[in-house]
Order: C-alpha cells, then structure tokens, then sequence
C-alpha cells in the first residue's frame, strides 16, 4: 500500500501540467472571432464569431453535438435559437447581439445553452470580460 501511494504521488509530481486555456480576440480579422482556446493549437471549447456591424454572433460549443431548440439563458433573459450540428462535430447556433440576452451574457460573463436534456455553460472569467464586451461592440451595428 505505501509503495502504491508513494508512486501514485511521484506520477502526480511529474504529470505535464494542464494546458492553459484562455480567451482569445481575434478583432483584426474578418470574421472577427473571440475564442475559449488553447493557443497554437487547435484545442477549442468555443467561438463566436460575427462579421464587424452585423449584430449577429456565430456560436460554435465543441465537445458535443446538440440539435434543436436551444434555450439559451444569461442574467434574467432567455434567448431561443436553433442549434445545428457543426463541421467539426461540435454545435453552432446563432444570437443577435442586441438581444437582452446576449447583453447580459457580454454584461456578466456567464451564459448557458440548453438542449433537451443536455446543458453547456459558458462563463468567461472577469480578467477577460473586456475582450468579451469589446466583441460586442465590435459586432453591433
């Protein structure tokens, strides 16, 4: 038992550490893009994407296929969309960004997407509230 737990603690003290993910404006582009990504790789949780002035924010939740109708809830507000399976096996739906909705997701960082009996949250953590809020802008028309 000691060996097996003097072992378990060396694999734990040598394990690589867990890759960093982070949030990520891409504004100098079109699309414009913030992404919940592990830099230089192509390990994505999320995308939104919108084209500058549209007021429509592309969604994209990798990791699982969800299709129906989308409740989406962030603060007091629901929003309703249609979610679709995505090219790269995740699910994409759209949000107009002037939805209350949506406001209150760029406001407070914190958003859930429901689909029948499966739930993704999203949260965006306070140090990058701003890159949020900045696509917001960057995005209503």
């Amino acid at each position: 038992m000691i060996a097996f737990l003097v072992a378990t603690a060396l694999a734990v003290q040598n394990a690589p550490p867990a890759p960093a993910w982070t949030w990520t404006l891409y504004a100098d582009t079109a699309p414009v893009v913030l992404a919940n990504e592990i830099p230089d790789t192509a390990s994505l949780r999320l995308t939104l994407e919108c084209d500058p002035g549209s007021s429509v924010a592309r969604v994209t939740l990798y990791g699982a296929v969800m299709t129906g109708v989308a409740r989406v809830t962030a603060g007091d507000a629901v929003a309703m969309a249609e979610a679709e399976p995505a090219r790269s096996g995740g699910t994409k739906l759209t949000l107009r960004t002037d939805h209350p909705a949506f406001a209150a997701f760029a406001a407070g960082g914190r958003m859930a997407v429901l689909v029948g009996e499966q739930s993704r949250p999203v949260e965006v953590p306070a140090a990058h509230l701003a890159k949020l809020r900045r696509f917001s802008e960057l995005c209503s028309g």
